[in-house]
């Protein structure tokens, strides 16, 4: 007889609003496919993000064990939300490189590169690194960099 092998992590990984996890859709299904209650992740989840603006878009990688338990680490909001939100526009250009939706100063792309800066993927780059990145993304959804 073959023994079955140990079943190994499995990585979930979501975009959820701060303050507005719940268990329906993309939540809800992705979480009991594995066998975990989404709502015991969604009241963490909930209190972890209270203090953040409602809305925002947290990249979230939920790790679950074997046993059907389950933690999770939460990212900075995705580039382009903070370019659009700094540049006050809902959202980037049609067509971008020939039209501008809108503007962000050097500063504001260096707030932004200090936000993700604190991401444990990017600690290792410089912010001068970080902020070449967001001036590129800024270039590709339409908004101008402005000294």
């Amino acid at each position: 007889m073959s023994k079955k092998p140990a079943a190994a992590e499995q990585f979930v990984r979501l975009l959820v609003a701060a303050g507005k996890a719940s268990p329906s859709p993309p939540v809800g299904p992705a979480l009991g496919a594995r066998g975990v209650k989404s709502m015991d992740f969604c009241k963490q989840f909930n209190d972890k993000t209270k203090n953040i603006i409602a809305e925002t878009p947290i990249p979230t990688v939920i790790t679950i064990k074997p046993d059907r338990t389950f933690t999770f680490i939460t990212k900075s909001p995705p580039t382009p939300f903070l370019l659009k939100r700094a540049a006050g526009i809902e959202k980037g250009a049609s067509n971008p490189g020939t039209e501008t939706a809108g503007k962000v100063s050097l500063k504001h792309v260096y707030e932004i590169a200090k936000i993700k800066h604190q991401d444990s993927n990017l600690k290792h780059l410089s912010l001068q690194s970080i902020s070449g990145s967001i001036i590129g993304v800024a270039k590709s959804i339409g908004i101008q960099v402005v000294h």
